[in-house]
Protein backbone atom coordinates (compact mmCIF):
# COMPACT_ATOMS: atom_id res chain seq x y z
CA UNK A 1 0.00 0.00 0.00
CA UNK A 2 1.76 3.20 -1.12
CA UNK A 3 0.09 5.49 1.44
CA UNK A 4 -0.24 4.14 4.96
CA UNK A 5 -1.17 5.16 8.47
CA UNK A 6 1.52 4.67 11.09
CA UNK A 7 0.60 1.79 13.43
CA UNK A 8 1.91 3.79 16.37
CA UNK A 9 -0.72 6.50 15.94
CA UNK A 10 -4.40 6.22 16.82
CA UNK A 11 -6.36 5.84 13.59
CA UNK A 12 -9.64 7.31 14.85
CA UNK A 13 -10.12 10.62 13.02
CA UNK A 14 -11.25 13.68 14.93
CA UNK A 15 -12.41 16.84 13.23
CA UNK A 16 -15.09 19.45 13.53
CA UNK A 17 -18.38 18.47 11.84
CA UNK A 18 -17.89 21.00 9.03
CA UNK A 19 -14.14 20.52 8.67
CA UNK A 20 -12.61 18.75 5.71
CA UNK A 21 -9.46 17.96 7.70
CA UNK A 22 -8.61 14.69 9.43
CA UNK A 23 -6.69 15.45 12.62
CA UNK A 24 -5.92 12.34 14.65
CA UNK A 25 -5.24 12.24 18.41
CA UNK A 26 -1.57 11.40 17.86
CA UNK A 27 -0.86 14.41 15.66
CA UNK A 28 1.46 17.00 17.24
CA UNK A 29 -0.06 20.48 17.42
CA UNK A 30 3.34 21.95 16.51
CA UNK A 31 3.02 20.31 13.09
CA UNK A 32 -0.72 20.35 12.56
CA UNK A 33 -3.65 22.64 11.94
CA UNK A 34 -6.83 22.26 9.91
CA UNK A 35 -5.18 23.71 6.81
CA UNK A 36 -2.16 21.39 6.82
CA UNK A 37 -3.90 18.16 7.90
CA UNK A 38 -4.85 15.49 5.32
CA UNK A 39 -8.14 16.09 3.52
CA UNK A 40 -11.20 14.01 4.34
CA UNK A 41 -12.78 14.61 0.93
CA UNK A 42 -11.01 15.37 -2.35
CA UNK A 43 -13.52 16.82 -4.81
CA UNK A 44 -11.71 18.66 -7.62
CA UNK A 45 -12.19 17.25 -11.11
CA UNK A 46 -10.49 17.68 -14.48
CA UNK A 47 -12.06 21.08 -15.16
CA UNK A 48 -10.90 22.53 -11.82
CA UNK A 49 -7.27 21.61 -12.60
CA UNK A 50 -7.71 22.90 -16.17
CA UNK A 51 -9.10 26.19 -14.80
CA UNK A 52 -6.17 26.45 -12.38
CA UNK A 53 -3.73 26.40 -15.28
CA UNK A 54 -5.84 28.84 -17.29
CA UNK A 55 -5.64 31.28 -14.38
CA UNK A 56 -1.90 30.72 -14.20
CA UNK A 57 -1.27 31.24 -17.93
CA UNK A 58 -3.81 33.97 -18.69
CA UNK A 59 -2.07 36.96 -17.16
CA UNK A 60 -0.12 40.01 -18.24
CA UNK A 61 3.09 38.11 -17.42
CA UNK A 62 1.95 35.08 -19.41
CA UNK A 63 0.99 37.32 -22.35
CA UNK A 64 4.38 39.02 -22.43
CA UNK A 65 6.27 35.72 -21.96
CA UNK A 66 4.41 34.01 -24.80
CA UNK A 67 4.89 37.04 -27.06
CA UNK A 68 8.61 37.22 -26.29
CA UNK A 69 9.09 33.69 -27.63
CA UNK A 70 7.99 34.88 -31.06
CA UNK A 71 10.45 37.79 -30.96
CA UNK A 72 13.64 35.74 -30.57
CA UNK A 73 14.55 35.80 -34.27
CA UNK A 74 13.25 32.30 -35.00
CA UNK A 75 10.72 31.24 -37.60
CA UNK A 76 7.18 30.69 -36.35
CA UNK A 77 7.35 26.90 -36.68
CA UNK A 78 10.59 26.79 -34.66
CA UNK A 79 9.00 28.83 -31.90
CA UNK A 80 5.96 26.55 -31.85
CA UNK A 81 8.19 23.47 -31.63
CA UNK A 82 10.19 24.99 -28.76
CA UNK A 83 7.01 26.09 -27.04
CA UNK A 84 5.45 22.63 -27.39
CA UNK A 85 8.55 20.83 -26.09
CA UNK A 86 8.84 23.23 -23.16
CA UNK A 87 5.21 22.90 -22.10
CA UNK A 88 5.30 19.08 -22.47
CA UNK A 89 8.29 19.06 -20.09
CA UNK A 90 6.26 21.17 -17.66
CA UNK A 91 3.30 18.80 -17.99
CA UNK A 92 5.50 15.75 -17.32
CA UNK A 93 7.04 17.22 -14.17
CA UNK A 94 3.68 18.56 -12.94
CA UNK A 95 2.28 15.04 -13.13
CA UNK A 96 5.23 13.83 -11.05
CA UNK A 97 5.05 16.50 -8.36
CA UNK A 98 1.25 16.23 -8.13
CA UNK A 99 1.15 12.56 -7.20
CA UNK A 100 2.42 12.55 -3.59
CA UNK A 101 0.09 15.37 -2.55
CA UNK A 102 -2.90 13.88 -4.38
CA UNK A 103 -2.32 10.46 -2.81
CA UNK A 104 -1.93 11.81 0.72
CA UNK A 105 -4.24 14.85 0.58
CA UNK A 106 -1.45 17.03 1.98
CA UNK A 107 0.00 20.37 0.73
CA UNK A 108 3.52 20.88 -0.60
CA UNK A 109 5.27 21.89 2.68
CA UNK A 110 3.82 18.85 4.48
CA UNK A 111 4.84 16.32 1.83
CA UNK A 112 8.32 17.89 1.97
CA UNK A 113 8.57 16.55 5.54
CA UNK A 114 9.12 13.11 4.04
CA UNK A 115 12.29 14.23 2.25
CA UNK A 116 13.59 17.05 4.49
CA UNK A 117 12.34 15.88 7.89
CA UNK A 118 9.41 17.13 9.95
CA UNK A 119 11.38 20.25 10.96
CA UNK A 120 13.68 20.45 7.96
CA UNK A 121 10.66 20.95 5.69
CA UNK A 122 10.70 24.59 6.79
CA UNK A 123 13.77 25.06 4.56
CA UNK A 124 11.93 24.54 1.24
CA UNK A 125 8.78 26.18 2.66
CA UNK A 126 10.57 29.44 3.52
CA UNK A 127 12.51 29.54 0.23
CA UNK A 128 9.35 29.03 -1.82
CA UNK A 129 7.47 31.50 0.39
CA UNK A 130 10.04 34.26 -0.16
CA UNK A 131 9.95 33.78 -3.94
CA UNK A 132 6.15 33.93 -3.88
CA UNK A 133 6.18 37.15 -1.83
CA UNK A 134 8.38 38.87 -4.42
CA UNK A 135 6.25 37.72 -7.33
CA UNK A 136 3.03 38.50 -5.47
CA UNK A 137 4.10 42.11 -5.13
CA UNK A 138 5.23 42.36 -8.76
CA UNK A 139 2.03 40.81 -10.14
CA UNK A 140 -0.10 43.09 -7.94
CA UNK A 141 1.84 46.07 -9.31
CA UNK A 142 1.27 44.87 -12.90
CA UNK A 143 -2.46 44.42 -12.26
CA UNK A 144 -2.66 47.88 -10.69
CA UNK A 145 -1.32 49.38 -13.94
CA UNK A 146 -4.57 48.29 -15.64
CA UNK A 147 -6.52 49.98 -12.87
CA UNK A 148 -4.41 53.10 -13.39
CA UNK A 149 -5.27 53.14 -17.11
CA UNK A 150 -8.98 53.10 -16.26
CA UNK A 151 -8.66 55.83 -13.63
CA UNK A 152 -6.80 58.22 -15.96
CA UNK A 153 -9.20 57.54 -18.83
CA UNK A 154 -12.31 58.42 -16.85
CA UNK A 155 -10.71 61.04 -14.60
CA UNK A 156 -7.93 62.77 -16.60
CA UNK A 157 -7.76 65.49 -13.96
CA UNK A 158 -5.99 62.93 -11.76
CA UNK A 159 -2.94 62.95 -14.07
CA UNK A 160 -0.82 65.11 -11.71
CA UNK A 161 -1.29 62.48 -9.00
CA UNK A 162 0.11 59.86 -11.38
CA UNK A 163 3.34 61.89 -11.63
CA UNK A 164 5.93 60.52 -9.21
CA UNK A 165 7.82 63.82 -9.06
CA UNK A 166 4.75 65.84 -8.10
CA UNK A 167 2.98 63.39 -5.81
CA UNK A 168 4.97 60.32 -4.94
CA UNK A 169 6.34 58.25 -2.11
CA UNK A 170 8.85 55.36 -1.98
CA UNK A 171 9.15 55.27 -5.75
CA UNK A 172 5.42 55.19 -6.56
CA UNK A 173 2.98 58.00 -7.39
CA UNK A 174 0.00 58.74 -5.15
CA UNK A 175 -2.41 57.39 -7.75
CA UNK A 176 -0.15 54.38 -8.18
CA UNK A 177 -0.36 53.73 -4.44
CA UNK A 178 -4.15 53.98 -4.57
CA UNK A 179 -4.31 51.52 -7.49
CA UNK A 180 -1.84 49.11 -5.87
CA UNK A 181 -3.64 49.07 -2.52
CA UNK A 182 -7.04 48.67 -4.20
CA UNK A 183 -5.81 45.54 -5.98
CA UNK A 184 -4.07 44.41 -2.79
CA UNK A 185 -7.33 44.59 -0.82
CA UNK A 186 -9.40 42.91 -3.56
CA UNK A 187 -7.00 39.95 -3.68
CA UNK A 188 -6.95 39.69 0.10
CA UNK A 189 -10.77 39.59 0.20
CA UNK A 190 -10.92 36.74 -2.34
CA UNK A 191 -8.21 34.83 -0.47
CA UNK A 192 -9.78 35.38 2.96
CA UNK A 193 -13.04 33.67 1.96
CA UNK A 194 -11.20 30.35 1.57
CA UNK A 195 -10.21 27.73 -1.00
CA UNK A 196 -13.77 27.03 -2.17
CA UNK A 197 -14.23 30.66 -3.21
CA UNK A 198 -10.79 30.61 -4.85
CA UNK A 199 -11.82 27.50 -6.79
CA UNK A 200 -14.99 29.23 -8.01
CA UNK A 201 -13.03 32.36 -8.90
CA UNK A 202 -10.46 30.56 -11.06
CA UNK A 203 -13.19 28.42 -12.66
CA UNK A 204 -14.53 31.49 -14.50
CA UNK A 205 -11.52 33.86 -14.54
CA UNK A 206 -9.47 31.83 -17.04
CA UNK A 207 -12.28 31.30 -19.59
CA UNK A 208 -13.27 34.99 -19.29
CA UNK A 209 -9.82 35.98 -20.53
CA UNK A 210 -10.24 33.74 -23.58
CA UNK A 211 -13.51 35.45 -24.48
CA UNK A 212 -11.92 38.92 -24.28
CA UNK A 213 -8.72 37.80 -26.06
CA UNK A 214 -10.70 36.37 -28.98
CA UNK A 215 -12.83 39.52 -29.15
CA UNK A 216 -9.71 41.71 -29.04
CA UNK A 217 -8.03 39.67 -31.80
CA UNK A 218 -11.12 39.91 -34.02
CA UNK A 219 -11.40 43.66 -33.44
CA UNK A 220 -7.72 44.28 -34.22
CA UNK A 221 -7.71 42.14 -37.38
CA UNK A 222 -10.92 43.75 -38.58
CA UNK A 223 -9.39 47.18 -37.94
CA UNK A 224 -6.09 46.34 -39.66
CA UNK A 225 -7.30 44.04 -42.42
CA UNK A 226 -5.99 40.48 -42.43
CA UNK A 227 -3.74 41.18 -45.43
CA UNK A 228 -1.86 43.85 -43.44
CA UNK A 229 -1.00 41.62 -40.48
CA UNK A 230 2.45 40.01 -40.41
CA UNK A 231 2.49 37.18 -37.88
CA UNK A 232 6.28 37.16 -37.55
CA UNK A 233 7.11 39.38 -34.57
CA UNK A 234 10.80 39.78 -35.42
CA UNK A 235 13.23 39.49 -38.29
CA UNK A 236 14.53 35.99 -38.97
CA UNK A 237 18.01 36.01 -37.44
CA UNK A 238 18.80 32.32 -36.96
CA UNK A 239 18.70 29.47 -39.45
CA UNK A 240 19.95 25.90 -39.50
CA UNK A 241 22.11 24.82 -36.59
CA UNK A 242 22.44 28.42 -35.41
CA UNK A 243 18.81 28.29 -34.32
CA UNK A 244 19.28 25.29 -31.99
CA UNK A 245 20.75 27.20 -28.99
CA UNK A 246 18.00 29.82 -29.31
CA UNK A 247 15.33 27.12 -29.41
CA UNK A 248 16.85 25.52 -26.31
CA UNK A 249 16.73 28.91 -24.58
CA UNK A 250 13.06 29.23 -25.53
CA UNK A 251 12.34 25.79 -24.08
CA UNK A 252 14.16 26.75 -20.87
CA UNK A 253 12.20 30.03 -20.71
CA UNK A 254 8.89 28.15 -20.78
CA UNK A 255 10.00 25.76 -18.02
CA UNK A 256 11.41 28.61 -15.92
CA UNK A 257 8.17 30.58 -16.21
CA UNK A 258 6.22 27.66 -14.73
CA UNK A 259 8.89 26.53 -12.22
CA UNK A 260 7.29 28.26 -9.22
CA UNK A 261 3.70 26.99 -9.67
CA UNK A 262 5.10 23.62 -10.74
CA UNK A 263 7.05 23.20 -7.49
CA UNK A 264 4.06 23.75 -5.22
CA UNK A 265 1.42 22.27 -7.53
CA UNK A 266 0.74 19.80 -4.72
CA UNK A 267 -1.04 22.62 -2.88
CA UNK A 268 -3.79 22.21 -5.50
CA UNK A 269 -3.47 18.60 -6.65
CA UNK A 270 -4.25 17.55 -3.05
CA UNK A 271 -7.87 18.56 -3.73
CA UNK A 272 -8.22 16.31 -6.83
CA UNK A 273 -10.54 13.33 -6.43
CA UNK A 274 -8.17 11.03 -8.33
CA UNK A 275 -4.84 11.17 -10.13
CA UNK A 276 -6.53 10.63 -13.49
CA UNK A 277 -8.32 13.97 -13.07
CA UNK A 278 -4.97 15.64 -12.39
CA UNK A 279 -3.37 14.21 -15.52
CA UNK A 280 -6.30 15.14 -17.74
CA UNK A 281 -6.49 18.62 -16.23
CA UNK A 282 -2.76 19.07 -16.80
CA UNK A 283 -3.10 17.97 -20.43
CA UNK A 284 -5.88 20.43 -21.25
CA UNK A 285 -4.49 23.19 -19.06
CA UNK A 286 -0.86 23.05 -20.18
CA UNK A 287 -0.05 21.96 -23.77
CA UNK A 288 -3.52 22.57 -25.23
CA UNK A 289 -4.29 25.78 -23.33
CA UNK A 290 -0.79 27.28 -23.55
CA UNK A 291 -0.56 26.69 -27.30
CA UNK A 292 -3.99 28.23 -27.86
CA UNK A 293 -3.21 31.23 -25.67
CA UNK A 294 0.18 31.76 -27.34
CA UNK A 295 -1.37 31.77 -30.81
CA UNK A 296 -3.92 34.37 -29.66
CA UNK A 297 -1.05 36.46 -28.27
CA UNK A 298 0.73 36.35 -31.64
CA UNK A 299 -2.42 37.42 -33.49
CA UNK A 300 -3.19 40.34 -31.16
CA UNK A 301 0.43 41.50 -30.89
CA UNK A 302 1.01 41.31 -34.66
CA UNK A 303 -2.13 43.32 -35.37
CA UNK A 304 -1.07 46.19 -33.10
CA UNK A 305 1.57 47.30 -35.64
CA UNK A 306 -0.80 48.18 -38.52
CA UNK A 307 -3.51 49.46 -36.15
CA UNK A 308 -1.48 51.62 -33.76
CA UNK A 309 1.72 52.12 -35.77
CA UNK A 310 3.93 50.26 -33.31
CA UNK A 311 4.37 46.74 -31.95
CA UNK A 312 2.79 46.53 -28.47
CA UNK A 313 3.59 43.48 -26.34
CA UNK A 314 1.81 44.63 -23.18
CA UNK A 315 -1.95 43.83 -23.29
CA UNK A 316 -2.78 46.64 -20.87
CA UNK A 317 -1.14 49.18 -23.20
CA UNK A 318 -2.96 47.62 -26.16
CA UNK A 319 -6.30 48.02 -24.40
CA UNK A 320 -5.48 51.63 -23.44
CA UNK A 321 -5.21 52.54 -27.16
CA UNK A 322 -8.73 51.34 -27.98
CA UNK A 323 -11.04 54.26 -28.71
CA UNK A 324 -14.14 52.48 -27.38
CA UNK A 325 -14.76 53.22 -23.71
CA UNK A 326 -16.71 50.00 -23.19
CA UNK A 327 -14.07 47.85 -24.91
CA UNK A 328 -11.27 49.47 -22.94
CA UNK A 329 -13.19 49.06 -19.69
CA UNK A 330 -13.93 45.39 -20.41
CA UNK A 331 -10.38 44.62 -21.54
CA UNK A 332 -8.66 46.34 -18.62
CA UNK A 333 -11.04 44.74 -16.13
CA UNK A 334 -10.47 41.29 -17.63
CA UNK A 335 -6.67 41.49 -17.59
CA UNK A 336 -6.85 42.88 -14.08
CA UNK A 337 -9.01 39.91 -13.07
CA UNK A 338 -6.63 37.51 -14.83
CA UNK A 339 -3.63 38.85 -12.95
CA UNK A 340 -5.54 38.60 -9.67
CA UNK A 341 -6.22 34.98 -10.61
CA UNK A 342 -2.59 34.02 -11.17
CA UNK A 343 -1.51 35.98 -8.12
CA UNK A 344 -3.89 34.11 -5.85
CA UNK A 345 -3.17 30.63 -7.20
CA UNK A 346 0.59 31.02 -7.68
CA UNK A 347 1.69 33.59 -5.12
CA UNK A 348 -0.94 33.77 -2.36
CA UNK A 349 -2.10 30.22 -1.63
CA UNK A 350 1.42 28.79 -1.70
CA UNK A 351 3.11 31.09 0.86
CA UNK A 352 -0.03 30.74 2.98
CA UNK A 353 0.72 27.02 3.34
CA UNK A 354 4.48 27.61 3.49
CA UNK A 355 4.40 30.14 6.34
CA UNK A 356 1.71 28.19 8.19
CA UNK A 357 4.03 25.17 8.09
CA UNK A 358 6.68 27.12 10.06
CA UNK A 359 4.43 27.31 13.13
CA UNK A 360 1.05 25.63 12.53
CA UNK A 361 -0.08 26.19 16.11
CA UNK A 362 0.13 29.99 15.78
CA UNK A 363 0.01 30.63 12.02
CA UNK A 364 -3.13 29.53 10.20
CA UNK A 365 -3.43 29.35 6.43
CA UNK A 366 -5.13 32.76 6.37
CA UNK A 367 -2.50 34.28 8.66
CA UNK A 368 0.28 32.87 6.50
CA UNK A 369 -1.28 34.41 3.41
CA UNK A 370 -1.62 37.81 5.05
CA UNK A 371 2.02 37.68 6.18
CA UNK A 372 2.97 37.23 2.52
CA UNK A 373 0.61 40.01 1.41
CA UNK A 374 1.93 42.54 3.94
CA UNK A 375 5.54 41.61 3.17
CA UNK A 376 4.87 42.25 -0.53
CA UNK A 377 4.21 45.93 0.26
CA UNK A 378 7.46 46.46 2.15
CA UNK A 379 9.65 45.08 -0.65
CA UNK A 380 8.28 47.90 -2.90
CA UNK A 381 7.83 45.61 -5.93
CA UNK A 382 7.59 48.54 -8.37
CA UNK A 383 11.21 49.36 -7.59
CA UNK A 384 12.17 45.74 -8.25
CA UNK A 385 10.23 45.65 -11.51
CA UNK A 386 11.58 49.00 -12.73
CA UNK A 387 15.20 47.94 -12.14
CA UNK A 388 15.73 44.84 -14.31
CA UNK A 389 19.24 44.17 -12.95
CA UNK A 390 18.00 44.09 -9.37
CA UNK A 391 15.05 41.84 -10.14
CA UNK A 392 17.29 39.63 -12.27
CA UNK A 393 19.73 38.94 -9.44
CA UNK A 394 17.15 38.79 -6.64
CA UNK A 395 14.70 36.43 -8.29
CA UNK A 396 17.23 34.42 -10.29
CA UNK A 397 19.27 33.68 -7.16
CA UNK A 398 16.15 32.65 -5.25
CA UNK A 399 14.90 30.79 -8.30
CA UNK A 400 18.13 28.81 -8.44
CA UNK A 401 16.85 26.96 -5.37
CA UNK A 402 13.61 25.83 -7.05
CA UNK A 403 15.26 23.18 -9.23
CA UNK A 404 17.09 21.49 -6.32
CA UNK A 405 13.93 21.51 -4.16
CA UNK A 406 12.03 19.87 -6.99
CA UNK A 407 14.77 17.30 -7.61
CA UNK A 408 14.96 16.27 -3.95
CA UNK A 409 11.18 15.85 -3.63
CA UNK A 410 10.89 13.76 -6.80
CA UNK A 411 13.97 11.67 -6.07
CA UNK A 412 12.80 10.89 -2.54
CA UNK A 413 9.23 9.94 -3.46
CA UNK A 414 9.81 8.02 -6.70
CA UNK A 415 13.38 6.71 -6.61
CA UNK A 416 14.09 6.23 -2.90
CA UNK A 417 10.75 5.47 -1.22
CA UNK A 418 9.05 4.02 -4.30
CA UNK A 419 5.87 6.06 -3.70
CA UNK A 420 5.44 4.97 -0.08
CA UNK A 421 4.48 7.59 2.52
CA UNK A 422 3.59 7.01 6.18
CA UNK A 423 1.08 9.86 6.39
CA UNK A 424 0.63 9.86 10.18
CA UNK A 425 4.38 10.21 10.72
CA UNK A 426 4.32 13.50 8.79
CA UNK A 427 2.54 14.97 11.84
CA UNK A 428 4.57 13.60 14.73
CA UNK A 429 7.73 14.77 16.52
CA UNK A 430 8.34 11.38 18.09
CA UNK A 431 11.97 10.35 17.73
CA UNK A 432 10.78 6.95 16.49
CA UNK A 433 8.84 8.60 13.66
CA UNK A 434 9.86 7.77 10.10
CA UNK A 435 10.65 11.38 9.27
CA UNK A 436 12.41 12.46 12.47
CA UNK A 437 15.84 11.58 11.01
CA UNK A 438 18.37 13.61 13.06
CA UNK A 439 16.62 16.13 15.29
CA UNK A 440 13.90 16.57 12.71
CA UNK A 441 16.23 17.19 9.76
CA UNK A 442 17.20 14.79 6.98
CA UNK A 443 20.99 15.09 6.50
CA UNK A 444 20.68 13.61 3.01
CA UNK A 445 18.40 16.43 1.86
CA UNK A 446 20.58 19.13 3.44
CA UNK A 447 23.78 17.61 2.00
CA UNK A 448 22.13 17.47 -1.42
CA UNK A 449 20.65 20.95 -1.26
CA UNK A 450 23.93 22.80 -0.70
CA UNK A 451 25.90 21.84 -3.85
CA UNK A 452 22.84 21.54 -6.09
CA UNK A 453 21.86 25.14 -5.22
CA UNK A 454 25.37 26.61 -5.30
CA UNK A 455 26.00 25.63 -8.93
CA UNK A 456 22.86 27.38 -10.34
CA UNK A 457 23.60 30.45 -8.19
CA UNK A 458 27.11 30.62 -9.65
CA UNK A 459 25.57 30.45 -13.14
CA UNK A 460 23.65 33.62 -12.27
CA UNK A 461 26.39 35.67 -10.59
CA UNK A 462 29.57 34.70 -12.52
CA UNK A 463 29.66 36.60 -15.84
CA UNK A 464 31.47 33.86 -17.77
CA UNK A 465 28.85 31.31 -16.66
CA UNK A 466 25.79 33.41 -17.41
CA UNK A 467 25.14 31.62 -20.69
CA UNK A 468 24.07 28.73 -18.44
CA UNK A 469 21.73 30.88 -16.33
CA UNK A 470 18.74 30.07 -18.55
CA UNK A 471 19.22 26.41 -17.70
CA UNK A 472 19.69 26.87 -13.94
CA UNK A 473 16.45 25.01 -13.14
CA UNK A 474 17.54 21.95 -15.14
CA UNK A 475 21.06 22.05 -13.67
CA UNK A 476 19.87 22.30 -10.06
CA UNK A 477 17.13 19.73 -10.50
CA UNK A 478 19.42 17.24 -12.24
CA UNK A 479 22.21 17.51 -9.65
CA UNK A 480 19.73 17.15 -6.76
CA UNK A 481 17.91 14.22 -8.35
CA UNK A 482 21.09 12.18 -8.87
CA UNK A 483 22.92 13.25 -5.69
CA UNK A 484 19.97 12.56 -3.37
CA UNK A 485 19.47 9.10 -4.88
CA UNK A 486 23.19 8.36 -4.49
CA UNK A 487 23.43 9.57 -0.87
CA UNK A 488 20.14 8.20 0.46
CA UNK A 489 21.17 4.54 0.94
CA UNK A 490 24.30 5.63 2.80
CA UNK A 491 22.87 8.31 5.09
CA UNK A 492 19.39 6.96 5.86
CA UNK A 493 19.31 3.13 5.59
CA UNK A 494 17.16 2.65 8.71
CA UNK A 495 14.51 5.03 7.45
CA UNK A 496 14.47 3.35 4.06
CA UNK A 497 13.82 0.05 5.82
CA UNK A 498 10.89 1.62 7.67
CA UNK A 499 9.46 2.91 4.40
CA UNK A 500 9.78 -0.53 2.74
CA UNK A 501 7.95 -2.14 5.67
CA UNK A 502 5.17 0.46 5.36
Amino acid sequence: MPVTASPAVDTIGTHAPESNAVIKPGYDERLTNEDLAPLRKQTWGTYNIFAFWMSDVHSVGGYITAGSLFALGLSSWQVLVALLIGILIVQFFCNLVAKPSQLTGTPYPVICRASFGVLGANIPAIIRGLIAVAWYGIQTYLASSAFLVLALHFFPQLAPYADLKQHGFAGLSSLGWAAFMTLWVLQALVFWTGMETIRKFIDWAGPAVYVVMIALAIWLINKAGIENVNFTLSFLKYQGWDSVPVMLSAIALVVSYFSGPMLNFGDFSRYAKDFRSVKRGNFWGLPVNFLGFSLLVVVTTSATLPVFGKLITDPVETVSHIDSTFAMLLGAFTFMTATIGINIVANFVSPAFDFSNVSPKYISWRTGGMIAAVASIFITPWNLYNHPTMIHYTLDVLGAFIGPLFGILISDFFLVRRQRVVVDDLYTLRKTGTYWYRRGYNPTAVATMIPSAIVPVLCVVIPSWQWLASYSWFIGMGIALVLYRALAPRLMPAHLADARQA
